[in-house]
Protein backbone atom coordinates (compact mmCIF):
# COMPACT_ATOMS: atom_id res chain seq x y z
CA UNK A 1 0.00 0.00 0.00
CA UNK A 2 1.24 3.41 -0.64
CA UNK A 3 0.27 6.33 1.19
CA UNK A 4 -1.04 8.17 -1.85
CA UNK A 5 -3.94 6.06 -2.12
CA UNK A 6 -4.18 4.82 1.08
CA UNK A 7 -6.95 7.64 2.42
CA UNK A 8 -7.88 8.99 -0.76
CA UNK A 9 -9.08 8.59 -4.13
CA UNK A 10 -7.35 8.92 -7.24
CA UNK A 11 -7.30 12.93 -8.57
CA UNK A 12 -9.37 14.05 -6.03
CA UNK A 13 -8.86 16.27 -2.70
CA UNK A 14 -10.46 15.30 0.48
CA UNK A 15 -13.58 16.46 1.60
CA UNK A 16 -12.05 19.34 4.22
CA UNK A 17 -13.19 22.83 4.56
CA UNK A 18 -10.05 24.10 2.41
CA UNK A 19 -11.34 21.85 -0.53
CA UNK A 20 -14.95 22.72 0.02
CA UNK A 21 -13.91 26.86 -0.51
CA UNK A 22 -11.09 26.75 -2.71
CA UNK A 23 -11.26 27.07 -6.88
CA UNK A 24 -8.84 24.88 -8.23
CA UNK A 25 -7.96 24.65 -11.77
CA UNK A 26 -9.33 21.26 -13.95
CA UNK A 27 -6.86 18.56 -13.35
CA UNK A 28 -4.01 18.97 -15.72
CA UNK A 29 -3.21 16.39 -18.09
CA UNK A 30 -0.29 13.81 -16.86
CA UNK A 31 2.95 13.11 -18.35
CA UNK A 32 2.81 11.18 -21.49
CA UNK A 33 5.86 10.20 -23.68
CA UNK A 34 9.40 11.34 -23.48
CA UNK A 35 10.20 15.11 -22.45
CA UNK A 36 13.31 16.89 -21.65
CA UNK A 37 13.73 19.46 -19.15
CA UNK A 38 16.67 21.75 -17.19
CA UNK A 39 14.97 20.63 -13.82
CA UNK A 40 12.19 17.90 -13.45
CA UNK A 41 10.53 18.75 -9.55
CA UNK A 42 8.74 15.64 -8.02
CA UNK A 43 6.02 16.68 -5.76
CA UNK A 44 3.70 20.20 -6.22
CA UNK A 45 3.48 20.88 -2.49
CA UNK A 46 4.73 24.38 -1.23
CA UNK A 47 8.50 23.07 -1.51
CA UNK A 48 8.13 21.84 -5.67
CA UNK A 49 6.04 24.80 -6.18
CA UNK A 50 8.18 27.47 -4.85
CA UNK A 51 11.00 25.84 -6.22
CA UNK A 52 9.19 25.59 -9.68
CA UNK A 53 8.23 29.67 -9.83
CA UNK A 54 11.60 30.49 -9.15
CA UNK A 55 13.49 28.29 -11.58
CA UNK A 56 11.12 29.53 -14.14
CA UNK A 57 11.12 32.94 -13.41
CA UNK A 58 15.30 32.32 -13.67
CA UNK A 59 14.92 31.11 -17.01
CA UNK A 60 15.26 27.37 -16.48
CA UNK A 61 12.40 25.04 -18.34
CA UNK A 62 10.97 23.32 -15.18
CA UNK A 63 8.61 19.84 -15.66
CA UNK A 64 6.74 19.38 -12.22
CA UNK A 65 5.69 15.91 -11.91
CA UNK A 66 2.78 15.22 -9.10
CA UNK A 67 0.99 12.18 -8.54
CA UNK A 68 -2.27 13.53 -7.37
CA UNK A 69 -3.46 16.93 -7.48
CA UNK A 70 -1.72 20.35 -6.25
CA UNK A 71 -1.37 20.94 -3.15
CA UNK A 72 -2.90 17.46 -2.17
CA UNK A 73 -0.98 16.24 0.38
CA UNK A 74 0.24 18.25 3.68
CA UNK A 75 0.23 21.45 1.67
CA UNK A 76 -2.95 21.33 1.21
CA UNK A 77 -4.23 20.33 4.32
CA UNK A 78 -2.49 21.50 7.15
CA UNK A 79 -3.27 23.80 10.33
CA UNK A 80 -2.48 26.88 7.68
CA UNK A 81 0.00 28.51 10.73
CA UNK A 82 2.85 30.50 9.62
CA UNK A 83 5.00 30.57 12.23
CA UNK A 84 8.52 32.49 13.34
CA UNK A 85 12.08 31.24 13.17
CA UNK A 86 12.49 27.42 12.72
CA UNK A 87 10.76 24.17 14.06
CA UNK A 88 13.10 24.26 17.52
CA UNK A 89 13.39 27.26 19.68
CA UNK A 90 16.26 29.58 19.62
CA UNK A 91 17.45 28.14 22.37
CA UNK A 92 17.73 24.83 21.77
CA UNK A 93 19.24 25.48 18.58
CA UNK A 94 22.00 27.39 19.89
CA UNK A 95 22.58 24.39 22.51
CA UNK A 96 22.97 21.97 20.09
CA UNK A 97 24.57 24.74 17.37
CA UNK A 98 26.09 27.54 18.78
CA UNK A 99 25.28 30.97 18.64
CA UNK A 100 26.56 31.42 15.19
CA UNK A 101 24.61 28.96 13.25
CA UNK A 102 21.53 29.66 15.88
CA UNK A 103 21.63 33.49 14.18
CA UNK A 104 22.02 32.27 10.77
CA UNK A 105 19.23 29.71 11.02
CA UNK A 106 16.51 32.60 12.62
CA UNK A 107 17.47 34.58 9.95
CA UNK A 108 16.30 32.10 7.41
CA UNK A 109 13.04 31.39 9.23
CA UNK A 110 12.53 35.12 9.19
CA UNK A 111 13.24 35.29 5.38
CA UNK A 112 11.11 32.53 5.12
CA UNK A 113 7.76 34.59 6.51
CA UNK A 114 9.30 37.27 4.45
CA UNK A 115 8.74 35.45 1.03
CA UNK A 116 5.06 33.61 2.12
CA UNK A 117 4.54 37.81 2.27
CA UNK A 118 6.07 38.65 -0.81
CA UNK A 119 4.59 35.90 -2.94
CA UNK A 120 0.95 36.36 -1.65
CA UNK A 121 1.08 40.03 -2.21
CA UNK A 122 3.35 40.09 -5.88
CA UNK A 123 1.36 37.22 -7.16
CA UNK A 124 -2.52 38.17 -5.57
CA UNK A 125 -2.86 34.76 -3.74
CA UNK A 126 -6.26 35.22 -2.11
CA UNK A 127 -5.57 32.89 0.74
CA UNK A 128 -6.80 35.40 4.08
CA UNK A 129 -3.16 35.94 4.95
CA UNK A 130 -3.30 37.55 8.38
CA UNK A 131 -0.78 38.49 11.31
CA UNK A 132 -1.00 36.93 14.72
CA UNK A 133 -0.13 33.22 16.73
CA UNK A 134 -0.21 32.81 20.06
CA UNK A 135 1.39 29.96 22.20
CA UNK A 136 -0.63 29.34 25.25
CA UNK A 137 0.53 26.78 28.43
CA UNK A 138 -1.82 25.06 31.46
CA UNK A 139 0.80 25.13 33.84
CA UNK A 140 2.10 28.18 35.49
CA UNK A 141 5.65 27.09 35.14
CA UNK A 142 5.59 26.54 31.16
CA UNK A 143 3.79 30.23 30.91
CA UNK A 144 6.97 31.20 32.32
CA UNK A 145 9.04 29.43 29.88
CA UNK A 146 7.32 31.23 27.13
CA UNK A 147 7.51 34.05 28.35
CA UNK A 148 11.81 33.39 29.43
CA UNK A 149 11.77 32.91 25.45
CA UNK A 150 9.82 35.88 24.52
CA UNK A 151 11.92 37.89 26.49
CA UNK A 152 15.25 36.09 24.80
CA UNK A 153 14.06 36.58 21.37
CA UNK A 154 13.82 40.21 21.97
CA UNK A 155 16.99 40.53 24.15
CA UNK A 156 19.30 38.48 21.42
CA UNK A 157 17.51 38.44 18.29
CA UNK A 158 15.89 41.81 18.70
CA UNK A 159 12.41 40.57 17.78
CA UNK A 160 9.28 43.02 19.49
CA UNK A 161 6.67 41.24 17.57
CA UNK A 162 6.10 39.25 20.04
CA UNK A 163 4.08 40.04 23.56
CA UNK A 164 3.73 38.04 26.72
CA UNK A 165 0.32 37.21 28.01
CA UNK A 166 -0.79 36.43 31.73
CA UNK A 167 -3.77 34.47 32.47
CA UNK A 168 -6.03 37.60 31.98
CA UNK A 169 -4.33 38.22 28.48
CA UNK A 170 -4.52 35.33 27.48
CA UNK A 171 -8.05 34.51 28.07
CA UNK A 172 -8.35 38.21 26.48
CA UNK A 173 -7.55 35.95 23.79
CA UNK A 174 -8.52 32.27 24.15
CA UNK A 175 -10.85 31.70 26.68
CA UNK A 176 -10.59 28.22 27.42
CA UNK A 177 -10.13 27.45 30.92
CA UNK A 178 -7.34 24.86 30.55
CA UNK A 179 -4.99 27.93 29.49
CA UNK A 180 -3.00 29.88 32.11
CA UNK A 181 -0.59 32.50 29.81
CA UNK A 182 1.55 32.47 26.75
CA UNK A 183 2.95 35.01 24.05
CA UNK A 184 1.27 36.01 21.30
CA UNK A 185 3.31 36.88 18.06
CA UNK A 186 2.07 39.00 15.72
CA UNK A 187 5.01 39.00 13.46
CA UNK A 188 3.54 35.22 12.72
CA UNK A 189 0.66 34.36 10.79
CA UNK A 190 -2.06 32.03 9.47
CA UNK A 191 -4.10 31.67 5.72
CA UNK A 192 -5.79 28.94 3.34
CA UNK A 193 -3.20 26.58 2.77
CA UNK A 194 -4.67 25.39 -0.16
CA UNK A 195 -5.44 28.60 -1.75
CA UNK A 196 -1.89 29.65 -1.06
CA UNK A 197 -0.70 26.32 -2.96
CA UNK A 198 -3.24 26.67 -5.82
CA UNK A 199 -1.74 30.37 -6.16
CA UNK A 200 1.43 29.21 -6.27
CA UNK A 201 0.95 26.42 -8.68
CA UNK A 202 -0.89 29.11 -11.11
CA UNK A 203 2.48 31.67 -10.98
CA UNK A 204 4.52 29.07 -11.24
CA UNK A 205 2.79 27.94 -14.41
CA UNK A 206 2.39 31.66 -15.45
CA UNK A 207 6.29 31.83 -15.18
CA UNK A 208 6.69 28.93 -17.33
CA UNK A 209 6.74 26.26 -15.61
CA UNK A 210 5.04 22.44 -16.92
CA UNK A 211 2.61 21.49 -14.20
CA UNK A 212 1.36 17.47 -15.01
CA UNK A 213 -0.75 16.27 -11.93
CA UNK A 214 -1.76 12.44 -11.56
CA UNK A 215 2.03 11.82 -13.00
CA UNK A 216 2.68 9.24 -10.02
CA UNK A 217 7.25 8.69 -10.49
CA UNK A 218 7.63 5.08 -10.27
CA UNK A 219 11.64 4.96 -10.78
CA UNK A 220 14.44 7.48 -11.05
CA UNK A 221 17.65 6.81 -12.53
CA UNK A 222 20.11 8.95 -11.08
CA UNK A 223 22.63 10.30 -13.79
CA UNK A 224 23.61 12.98 -16.40
CA UNK A 225 21.11 13.92 -17.06
CA UNK A 226 18.35 12.03 -14.72
CA UNK A 227 15.53 9.98 -15.59
CA UNK A 228 12.16 10.25 -14.10
CA UNK A 229 9.99 7.46 -14.48
CA UNK A 230 6.29 7.51 -14.47
CA UNK A 231 3.46 5.07 -15.95
CA UNK A 232 3.09 6.80 -19.12
CA UNK A 233 6.32 8.79 -19.73
CA UNK A 234 9.97 9.68 -18.43
CA UNK A 235 11.28 13.17 -17.72
CA UNK A 236 15.10 13.36 -18.80
CA UNK A 237 16.61 16.49 -16.90
CA UNK A 238 19.43 18.03 -15.97
CA UNK A 239 18.82 18.71 -12.60
CA UNK A 240 16.24 16.47 -9.96
CA UNK A 241 14.53 18.33 -7.01
CA UNK A 242 12.66 15.76 -4.41
CA UNK A 243 9.95 17.52 -3.07
CA UNK A 244 7.90 14.60 -1.70
CA UNK A 245 7.70 15.35 2.19
CA UNK A 246 5.87 12.42 3.52
CA UNK A 247 4.65 10.70 0.11
CA UNK A 248 8.44 9.91 -0.56
CA UNK A 249 7.82 5.82 -0.27
CA UNK A 250 10.80 4.23 -1.72
CA UNK A 251 12.04 7.05 -4.02
CA UNK A 252 15.41 7.57 -1.93
CA UNK A 253 16.61 5.62 0.82
CA UNK A 254 18.98 8.14 2.33
CA UNK A 255 15.83 10.27 2.62
CA UNK A 256 13.24 7.95 4.02
CA UNK A 257 15.76 7.09 7.05
CA UNK A 258 15.79 10.50 8.34
CA UNK A 259 12.18 11.38 7.34
CA UNK A 260 9.07 9.88 8.64
CA UNK A 261 5.64 10.33 7.61
CA UNK A 262 3.20 10.74 10.35
CA UNK A 263 -0.72 11.69 10.13
CA UNK A 264 -2.60 14.16 11.64
CA UNK A 265 -6.44 15.48 11.60
CA UNK A 266 -8.49 18.50 12.04
CA UNK A 267 -11.87 19.35 11.92
CA UNK A 268 -14.12 22.22 10.69
CA UNK A 269 -17.61 22.77 13.10
CA UNK A 270 -20.66 24.69 12.04
CA UNK A 271 -20.15 28.24 11.87
CA UNK A 272 -20.42 29.27 15.25
CA UNK A 273 -22.38 32.76 15.02
CA UNK A 274 -22.39 34.92 18.46
CA UNK A 275 -20.72 32.11 20.46
CA UNK A 276 -17.19 32.72 18.11
CA UNK A 277 -16.04 34.74 21.14
CA UNK A 278 -16.61 31.94 23.73
CA UNK A 279 -13.45 30.38 21.43
CA UNK A 280 -11.27 33.11 20.12
CA UNK A 281 -11.39 36.66 20.78
CA UNK A 282 -9.58 37.77 18.53
CA UNK A 283 -8.51 36.49 14.94
CA UNK A 284 -5.41 34.73 15.86
CA UNK A 285 -4.13 31.13 15.36
CA UNK A 286 -3.30 28.99 18.58
CA UNK A 287 -0.95 26.50 19.24
CA UNK A 288 -0.25 24.88 22.69
CA UNK A 289 2.66 23.75 24.57
CA UNK A 290 1.47 20.04 24.32
CA UNK A 291 3.89 17.42 23.00
CA UNK A 292 0.78 15.92 20.87
CA UNK A 293 0.28 20.33 19.72
CA UNK A 294 -3.65 21.17 19.60
CA UNK A 295 -3.67 24.02 16.69
CA UNK A 296 -6.73 26.30 16.17
CA UNK A 297 -7.90 29.23 14.74
CA UNK A 298 -11.31 30.94 12.97
CA UNK A 299 -12.28 30.74 9.40
CA UNK A 300 -13.34 33.55 7.80
CA UNK A 301 -17.09 32.16 8.20
CA UNK A 302 -16.83 31.73 12.05
CA UNK A 303 -16.20 28.31 11.97
CA UNK A 304 -13.59 26.78 14.61
CA UNK A 305 -10.28 25.07 12.45
CA UNK A 306 -9.41 22.58 14.97
CA UNK A 307 -6.27 20.24 14.72
CA UNK A 308 -5.48 17.58 17.48
CA UNK A 309 -4.69 13.57 17.48
CA UNK A 310 -1.76 11.87 15.53
CA UNK A 311 -1.59 8.10 14.38
CA UNK A 312 1.88 6.40 11.91
CA UNK A 313 0.95 3.97 9.23
CA UNK A 314 -0.72 4.16 6.66
CA UNK A 315 -4.61 4.12 7.70
CA UNK A 316 -6.17 7.28 9.05
CA UNK A 317 -9.05 6.21 11.92
CA UNK A 318 -12.43 5.84 10.51
CA UNK A 319 -13.83 8.42 12.82
CA UNK A 320 -11.88 11.26 12.83
CA UNK A 321 -14.23 13.35 13.73
CA UNK A 322 -14.36 11.55 16.96
CA UNK A 323 -10.36 11.58 17.08
CA UNK A 324 -10.27 15.16 17.51
CA UNK A 325 -13.43 15.37 19.17
CA UNK A 326 -11.12 14.57 22.36
CA UNK A 327 -8.60 17.27 22.59
CA UNK A 328 -11.17 19.85 21.21
CA UNK A 329 -13.18 19.07 24.01
CA UNK A 330 -10.34 19.61 26.60
CA UNK A 331 -9.67 22.77 25.45
CA UNK A 332 -13.37 23.97 25.05
CA UNK A 333 -15.61 21.83 27.32
CA UNK A 334 -18.83 23.71 25.55
CA UNK A 335 -18.22 22.26 22.34
CA UNK A 336 -18.84 19.24 23.46
CA UNK A 337 -21.61 18.69 21.28
CA UNK A 338 -20.77 21.05 18.52
CA UNK A 339 -21.90 19.97 14.93
CA UNK A 340 -18.59 18.75 13.01
CA UNK A 341 -19.06 20.02 9.40
CA UNK A 342 -15.91 18.97 7.90
CA UNK A 343 -13.13 16.30 9.12
CA UNK A 344 -10.24 15.55 7.72
CA UNK A 345 -6.56 13.84 8.07
CA UNK A 346 -3.55 14.42 6.46
CA UNK A 347 0.35 13.31 6.39
CA UNK A 348 3.16 15.39 7.30
CA UNK A 349 6.64 14.46 7.87
CA UNK A 350 9.17 14.69 10.90
CA UNK A 351 12.48 14.59 11.58
CA UNK A 352 14.28 13.10 14.69
CA UNK A 353 15.52 16.47 15.41
CA UNK A 354 12.39 18.22 14.59
CA UNK A 355 14.42 20.49 11.70
CA UNK A 356 13.94 20.05 8.03
CA UNK A 357 16.05 17.30 5.92
CA UNK A 358 17.66 19.01 3.36
CA UNK A 359 20.09 17.06 1.48
CA UNK A 360 22.24 16.89 -1.72
CA UNK A 361 21.74 13.33 -2.32
CA UNK A 362 23.40 12.92 -5.88
CA UNK A 363 25.20 15.46 -7.81
CA UNK A 364 22.31 16.76 -9.81
CA UNK A 365 19.78 15.88 -7.20
CA UNK A 366 18.45 17.59 -4.38
CA UNK A 367 15.67 16.97 -1.67
CA UNK A 368 13.92 19.17 1.18
CA UNK A 369 11.80 17.26 3.40
CA UNK A 370 10.64 16.41 6.87
CA UNK A 371 9.26 20.45 8.30
CA UNK A 372 7.72 18.70 11.29
CA UNK A 373 4.55 20.91 11.03
CA UNK A 374 6.25 23.95 10.54
CA UNK A 375 6.43 23.76 6.89
CA UNK A 376 4.32 26.61 5.83
CA UNK A 377 6.98 28.95 5.56
CA UNK A 378 9.86 26.69 5.99
CA UNK A 379 9.02 24.44 2.58
CA UNK A 380 8.52 27.46 0.59
CA UNK A 381 11.77 28.68 1.73
CA UNK A 382 13.31 25.59 0.96
CA UNK A 383 11.62 25.53 -2.49
CA UNK A 384 13.83 28.96 -3.33
CA UNK A 385 16.85 27.55 -1.35
CA UNK A 386 17.21 24.39 -3.90
CA UNK A 387 16.31 27.13 -7.14
CA UNK A 388 19.09 28.84 -6.04
CA UNK A 389 21.19 25.52 -5.88
CA UNK A 390 20.48 24.66 -8.95
CA UNK A 391 21.62 27.88 -10.55
CA UNK A 392 24.79 27.66 -8.33
CA UNK A 393 23.85 29.93 -5.30
CA UNK A 394 24.29 26.68 -2.64
CA UNK A 395 24.79 28.99 0.47
CA UNK A 396 21.38 28.92 1.94
CA UNK A 397 20.96 25.26 0.80
CA UNK A 398 24.06 24.48 2.71
CA UNK A 399 23.33 25.99 5.98
CA UNK A 400 20.38 24.37 6.61
CA UNK A 401 21.97 20.99 5.07
CA UNK A 402 24.33 21.16 7.85
CA UNK A 403 22.16 20.52 10.33
CA UNK A 404 22.52 17.21 11.47
CA UNK A 405 20.32 14.87 10.74
CA UNK A 406 19.99 11.50 12.00
CA UNK A 407 18.35 8.21 10.78
CA UNK A 408 15.56 7.39 12.97
CA UNK A 409 16.73 3.80 15.13
CA UNK A 410 15.82 0.74 13.34
CA UNK A 411 15.48 2.03 9.97
CA UNK A 412 11.71 2.00 8.28
CA UNK A 413 10.95 -1.15 9.58
CA UNK A 414 10.89 -0.03 13.51
CA UNK A 415 10.84 3.61 13.15
CA UNK A 416 7.08 3.75 13.61
CA UNK A 417 6.44 0.94 16.59
CA UNK A 418 9.08 3.13 18.30
CA UNK A 419 8.26 6.35 17.51
CA UNK A 420 4.32 4.79 18.66
CA UNK A 421 6.14 4.16 21.88
CA UNK A 422 7.27 7.46 22.77
CA UNK A 423 4.56 9.74 21.20
CA UNK A 424 2.44 7.41 24.04
CA UNK A 425 4.55 7.65 26.68
CA UNK A 426 4.04 11.53 25.82
CA UNK A 427 0.54 11.82 25.52
CA UNK A 428 0.46 10.29 29.49
CA UNK A 429 2.71 13.01 30.39
CA UNK A 430 0.50 15.81 28.59
CA UNK A 431 -2.86 13.63 30.58
CA UNK A 432 -1.19 14.02 33.87
CA UNK A 433 0.53 17.15 33.90
CA UNK A 434 3.73 15.89 34.59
Amino acid sequence: MNLLDANDRAGQYPSSWYAATAKPAPMRPALDGERRTDVCIVGAGYTGLSAALHLAQAGRRVIVLEAQRVGFGASGRNGGQLGSGQRQTQDVLEKWLGRGQADRLWEMGEEAKALVRDLVSSHDIACDLKPGVAWTASRDKDVADLHDYAGLLQARYGYDAIETLDRDACQAVCPSPGYRGGILDMGAGHLHPLNYALGLARAAEAAGAEICEGARVDAIEEGAPVRVRTARGVVIAEHLILACNGYLGGLNRQVAARVMPINNFIVATRPLGKEVTRVLARDVAVADDRFVVNYFRLSPDGRLLFGGGESYGYRFPEDIAAVVRKPMTQVFPHLRDVEIDYAWGGTLAITLRRMPYLSRIGRNVLSASGYSGHGVGTATHAGLLMARAVQGDGDGFDTMAAVPASAFPGGAALRSPLLVLAMTWYALRDRLGI
